[in-house]
């Protein structure tokens, strides 16, 4: 069967993308939950978290019903605290340092915990933070994804008015365009912009682009500081003969397109090989098989030991019924002319350990052929290389290059996120996003300027 769409039936597509993380179902279920936490003394879940959210506060409030000042301490420490619920690999970061697993016990469902109180937030509209007075200065922000959210959202609590250029349509970045649907739905993704940027002294400039309709020059004449935050591009090239076949696809598009459109309207094979085993990859792949693919093969260089995405991710890959091939690389893609029809690769061996200290992948001579009629690219993201040099930042590889955690090489301009590191989890951008406005407050305002770690709510916490 050839790529196409319309594979599926409403109904089936409605219950493929459904949400997979359910909430709980009750206040008392929440309740109960929240009552298993130590509240430890020195929380590891806290110190592993990138934005340091006060982990057993928040949960205390839940277990005393106090779901405001819960989300107020969240949302202080991670304004996308709703979003990163549901996407952060927790298993690797807060649920996976719970003090529980040392005691072979299920650790605190800490996420769920935090969406319980953070949608709440969301859903009553909440405003659980007051705006200094204005300091008259703004800040133009380049990427409403969440380090460009994350840092607005903390200029604006500190009386500086923000303007944002996103050259989509949508805010949100990679929560809106780059993450499977039915781990946030494009609905949520637009709710939780919506109540970032309610708070007051931020707009958004929607369909404006770094390059195209603005340059960072202008930016600089215009305000008193400049924050990047456009994240990378498309996935890494293979460098394989027939890259260029019909059927070779970026899973970045793929997904983006996945996101922009109908279910229906989506083309995906029936025999679908996905190149990597990042968390792009394993979306890619698991939304593929839920669009209506009859076989998905992801394809890894390395071993199990040494993948990028976490086991949580993986297991639902297995679940959805993708076949995992370990140790083995893409070689040459095949064709009919115009089509892919075969992928082939090359069977791999570890080797020595590279410059990251992982185990270097060594070709053993054999190769192995897969009947394909789509090829997902999914090895790794690029920056954008071109738009850096254009606009004279100084970089490293197409990445920004910054002094501290986010000053650029030009005058009164900032960097974070994935511009800046190449691709991380979306509660680094988070803080990213902090960090940087926590530098442009010092160049704008006084340089010991420091922001106050939990404002005081409007309310008694």
């Amino acid at each position: 069967m050839s790529i196409k769409n319309n594979r599926l039936t409403n109904a089936e597509y409605n219950e493929n993308f459904a949400d997979i993380h359910p909430p709980f179902e009750t206040a008392d279920a929440a309740l109960t939950e929240a009552n298993r936490c130590l509240f430890c003394y020195d929380p590891p879940c806290m110190k592993s978290c990138p934005t340091s959210i006060n982990v057993p506060k928040f949960i205390r409030q839940i277990t005393t019903d106090n779901i405001k000042g819960s989300a107020h301490t969240i949302f202080s420490s991670n304004i996308m605290g709703a979003g990163c619920s549901k996407v952060c690999p927790v298993e690797k970061l807060c649920e996976g340092a719970c003090v529980y697993n040392l005691m072979d016990e299920t650790p605190i469902h800490i996420a769920k915990l935090q969406r319980y109180s953070t949608e709440k937030a969301m859903a009553n509209q909440w405003q659980l933070f007051e705006r200094k007075p204005s300091t008259g200065k703004r800040v133009a922000i380049v990427g409403a994804g969440p380090a460009g959210l994350s840092c607005a959202h903390t200029l604006s609590r500190e009386g500086v008015e923000v303007t944002i250029y996103e050259k989509e349509a949508k805010g949100g970045g990679l929560m809106t365009y780059g993450i499977a649907a039915y781990k946030v739905t494009p609905e949520f993704c637009e709710d939780e912009v919506n109540y970032i940027t309610s708070i007051g002294g931020i707009s958004i400039k929607y369909n404006h682009e770094l390059g195209r309709d603005i340059t960072i020059e202008e930016l600089q004449r215009n305000y008193d500081a400049v924050y990047l935050a456009f994240g990378v591009g498309l996935a890494r090239q293979l460098d394989i003969p027939g890259e260029d076949l019909f059927g070779v696809v970026d899973a970045i598009k793929f997904i983006y397109d996945l996101r922009n459109n109908e279910y229906s309207k989506i083309a995906v094979g029936d025999k679908v090989a996905v190149i990597g085993m990042g968390m792009t990859a394993i979306d890619a792949a698991t939304q593929a098989k839920r669009l209506g693919a009859s076989e998905v093969h992801l394809i890894y260089r390395r071993t199990q030991d040494e993948m990028p995405c976490t086991e949580k991710e993986l297991n639902i890959a297995k679940l959805d019924g993708c076949n995992i091939i370990w140790l083995a690389a893409p070689k040459e893609v095949l064709g009919d002319g115009e089509n892919v029809n075969q992928l082939v690769c090359d069977v791999m061996k570890l080797g020595e350990p590279d410059a990251s200290g992982r185990r270097s992948p060594i070709a053993t001579g054999e190769t192995f052929t897969l009947d394909v009629d789509m090829v997902i690219k999914a090895a790794g993201q690029m920056p954008f290389s071109q738009l850096v040099n254009t606009e004279n930042l100084q970089n490293s590889n197409g990445k920004i290059a910054v002094q501290g955690k986010s000053k650029a090489s030009l005058n009164n301009v900032f960097a974070g996120g994935d511009c800046v590191n190449g691709g991380r989890e979306v509660v680094d951008a988070v803080q990213a996003g902090k960090d940087g406005a926590a530098a442009i407050l010092k160049v704008i305002i006084s340089p010991d300027y420091i922001i106050e770690s939990e404002l005081k709510p409007k309310f008694n916490n």
